[in-house]
């Protein structure tokens, strides 16, 4: 069909088969799918053969089992430490990461597999403008593919045309090409999800129903919460057909539903003024009704919370035991049927000091209250979030001009504004947990995390990934000096730091300050070990050339720091772990771990015995062939209890 598109738009005259197709597509549209004629639907329209293959319900495209594989490739890459571009590096828990989110995604797997208790993200809404990721092509060889993702500009710069395609709508794979670049990402990303994890996606009409059946796939039916509407334009895409857009979509969905927890929204002043009383410890509540309103609010409904409660006429005061001065009240309807209270006899005897009679004037009968305080211990009460987000400081357009007013120029187009992120960050964190955001774009989610931080006080963290794309040299972004969107992000940040240090008043006391204004920006990058290359063993003589490849297994642009935080990552560890470094060896988050990377000598691994370390690893050339040196290590070790490995 996509052949049909361009004719037209050529003004080329269709071919007979061209005109056929066109033709058909109009009377019968449910025979097409993404442009092409499915057989097997053709059939079964016309009323023949209706047969379909492994009926069940079940999502499919095309190239899903590829995408699969993708998800199942192992990484090689690594994370490379870029200090100059970080701000307080060595104390911050903050983390930015510049580079390919899905190879991003499977080097922290290990490290941080269910420690993220959320995760948001806004990927490519694929209106057919979108220049997105695609899978890898399995028919291509290790080179073939390196050189498709790894072509690079004079200076370092990935070249766009290597890792995107345009994915227009006369594609004949539109959907599927969507699908294929979100769910071996979204699959990973689950598996770095706490329990208690949820994750929050913003989308649009264009694949909001792939979406949703994507992430049922994923997460599961039962684990989805909500389609939130967020108003992003008030005034309405003028350029859609029929209806103007005002709105997008944010999907929520937790990783457990039995477990999660998601906090409310905090009350409006105008809320807070119905808490009107003061109980003798000045703290305010308001006062509800303890007759059930509403659904199941009959006697019939739950007979055994139907019972009189009783108000002592002079004192006012309120028993479950009738007295000679007391009244009983029973919960009445408005059409004086029989109701039923809300709490049974066991909770209201429990939390008798909650309730209070008030004499209705109209009716002159008593009826019971609860006192409902506003703040239950050090939380204050919040309110539940509602399914349209409509305030002004949600639109799209209020992102613009905060990336104007931090950057000095338009370096992003529409990007999601702060005020929704903090949102999203107060329904899906508390103090301390991690956020992750592998779309991060304009750096939104590390801004929000910080300034939500400012304003209670909290510790929450993020770990941002965004791919080096190059900005067009007609933006101005790029006319700015901002050669990448991770470029844009970054010093985004680092301006937010500024600016928080100025409203704090002073320069920020990064020792002592409890709070996180820092980040540390890491680069994908190759592993600082030599890879090897069975698919190019075809004969002795290449696998001699091989084999003498790792008589060093240290890649030649390896450093010492740079092998740090590769094993550190390939052994599990926090990439915020604390480091020392001592003399010729690195202690992690004091003993846990050591690092033996530059030299060793028996002087150096007495010193390693010292330290009691869990666990030891050392660079097997290190030895020197050395056999004597290296058969003492692994006794020394073993006789002190310590797991001991050389690569």
């Amino acid at each position: 069909m996509e052949h049909i598109k361009e004719n037209i738009e050529n003004g080329k005259s269709l071919t007979p088969q061209e005109e056929k197709l066109k033709q058909l597509k109009a009377m019968l549209p449910e025979a097409f799918a993404e442009g092409k004629i499915d057989w097997e639907k053709l059939k079964a329209t016309l009323g023949e053969d209706v047969n379909f293959s492994n009926e069940r319900y079940v999502l499919n495209w095309a190239g899903k089992s590829d995408a699969f594989k993708v998800l199942q490739i192992a990484s090689t890459k690594t994370l490379a430490p870029a200090k100059d571009e970080s701000v307080n590096f060595d104390e911050t828990q903050n983390i930015f990461i510049e580079g390919e989110n899905i190879e991003v995604l499977k080097v922290l797997q290990k490290s941080y597999f269910g420690k993220v208790k959320m995760i948001y993200i806004d990927p490519p809404y694929n209106t057919g403008n979108d220049s997105f990721i695609y899978p890898d092509n399995f028919s291509e060889s290790k080179e073939e593919y390196q050189k498709r993702v790894g072509d690079k500009d004079k200076d370092g710069y990935m070249i766009k045309d290597g890792l995107f395609q345009k994915n227009s709508k006369e594609n004949g794979q539109y959907h599927s090409n969507w699908l294929n670049m979100m769910y071996p990402r979204l699959f990973l990303a689950k598996n770095l999800m706490r329990q208690d994890g949820v994750i929050f996606v913003s989308i649009d009409d264009n694949e909001i129903h792939n979406l949703r059946l994507l992430m049922n796939e994923v997460f599961g039916e039962e684990n989805f919460v909500a389609a939130i509407s967020v108003q992003s334009n008030p005034r309405g895409r003028q350029s859609d057909t029929y209806i103007a857009s005002v709105h997008d979509y944010l999907i929520v969905y937790v990783k457990s539903v039995d477990i999660a927890k998601l906090n409310g929204a905090p009350l409006t002043e105008k809320q807070k003024t119905d808490y009107k009383y003061t109980d003798d410890k000045n703290e305010p509540y308001r006062l509800l009704g303890l007759r059930q309103r509403g659904a199941a609010s009959k006697r019939s409904d739950r007979p055994e919370m139907y019972f009189p409660i009783y108000v002592n006429r002079v004192s006012k005061e309120i028993s479950l035991v009738d007295s000679n001065d007391s009244e009983p009240v029973y919960p009445r309807k408005s059409d004086c049927s029989d109701g039923r209270w809300m709490w049974g006899k066991e909770k209201c005897s429990k939390d008798l000091n909650l309730l209070v009679a008030r004499l209705i004037e109209r009716r002159n009968e008593y009826d019971i209250f609860v006192k409902d305080y506003l703040n239950r211990g050090d939380l204050e009460r919040t309110r539940k979030y509602k399914s349209i987000w409509d305030a002004k400081e949600y639109n799209n357009q209020a992102g613009t001009q905060e990336v104007k007013s931090i950057l000095k120029c338009d370096a992003m187009s529409f990007p999601k504004p702060k005020n929704l992120l903090m949102d999203i960050c107060r329904m899906g964190l508390e103090n301390k947990d991690v956020c992750l955001d592998f779309f991060a774009g304009s750096g939104t989610t590390a801004h929000a995390v910080m300034d939500l931080n400012k304003e209670d006080g909290g510790s929450r963290r993020f770990i941002c990934v965004q791919l080096p794309e190059l900005c067009s040299e007609k933006s101005e972004a790029y006319k700015s000096g901002y050669k990448t969107i991770a470029d844009i992000a970054k010093e985004r940040i680092r301006r937010v730091i500024q600016k928080i240090n100025k409203e704090i008043n002073g320069k920020i006391d990064f020792e002592n300050c409890k709070q996180d204004f820092g980040f540390k920006v890491f680069v994908l990058a190759d592993s600082n070990f030599k890879q090897w290359r069975g698919d190019l063993c075809k004969d002795a003589e290449a696998l001699e050339k091989q084999m003498k490849l790792f008589v060093n297994p240290v890649s030649e642009t390896a450093t010492a720091e740079n092998m740090v935080y590769e094993l550190l990552l390939k052994s599990g560890k926090d990439i915020n772990s604390k480091l020392e470094h001592k003399d010729n060896y690195y202690c992690v988050n004091n003993n846990e771990l050591v690092l033996m990377l530059e030299n060793i000598n028996q002087e150096i691994i007495d010193a390693v015995l010292k330290v009691n370390p869990q666990k030891v690893i050392a660079l097997d050339n290190l030895f020197a062939c050395n056999d004597q040196l290296k058969t003492n290590t692994v006794l020394q070790m073993r006789d002190a209890g310590i797991e001991f490995k050389s690569i």
